[in-house]
């Protein structure tokens, strides 16, 4: 039996959860976790907007701060997904405050030489009517591999809209073909990898 493969899949857009109301970041994490479902993973979404997450690069900034909540669910998934919305051609600045509160990451190499994101898989999903998913691609992949996460081929699913626009991913009536397979590429390629990641850890790297 194959081993249950846990994802953790933040929701970066700048609007807060609403039960009666969904969003296109939100469908298409939806979307992802129905593709991982299928290749024997599970996980939850969370709206990062909902959490206190304060500016800094360290575990805890101090009274308020909701940032270790999330952390520990980083560091029980073998997935972390990315959602974030195009805003200016750019990630969110939300998916941006993740990156830099990941950044402690640099500073707690293990005695083998390796972050706490050794061994765990990165997947990206966009969304937006306005130019900019391969550019966010390029700018939050950079970071995750900076961060040591491994990222798999085909890793990451987006959709972008008549530009200047005036449909969202939320109003189509069906989702696109080639954005399903997309999603179902990037759940099955990130799901293959991290039980191999699993089975076999990255050995210690060359000492400093």
């Amino acid at each position: 039996m194959k081993a249950k493969i846990k994802i953790l899949a933040f929701n970066c857009s700048l609007k807060k959860s609403d039960p009666e109301k969904n969003s296109s970041t939100r469908r298409l994490l939806e979307e992802c976790l129905v593709a991982f479902a299928e290749e024997g993973a599970a996980g939850e979404i969370v709206h990062v907007a909902d959490y206190r997450v304060e500016p800094g690069v360290t575990n805890d900034e101090g009274s308020g701060d909701q940032w270790p909540e999330l952390r520990q669910k980083v560091d029980s998934a073998d997935i972390l997904l990315i959602g974030t919305p195009i805003w200016l051609g750019q990630p969110s600045s939300l998916a941006k405050r993740v990156l830099e509160r990941l950044d402690i990451f640099l500073e707690e190499k293990n005695e083998k030489g390796h972050m706490p994101s050794y061994g765990k898989v990165a997947t990206l999903a966009v969304v937006g009517n306005e130019d900019g998913a391969h550019y966010c691609t390029a700018a939050v992949f950079q970071a995750l591999n900076d961060l040591g996460f491994t990222i798999p081929p085909n890793g990451m699913t987006y959709w972008v809209g008549e530009v200047m626009g005036s449909v969202d991913y939320i109003h189509l009536s069906k989702t696109p073909k080639v954005v399903a397979q997309m999603t179902k590429s990037m759940a099955r390629t990130s799901t293959h990898l991290a039980r191999l990641l699993r089975s076999r850890p990255f050995p210690p790297l060359p000492p400093d």
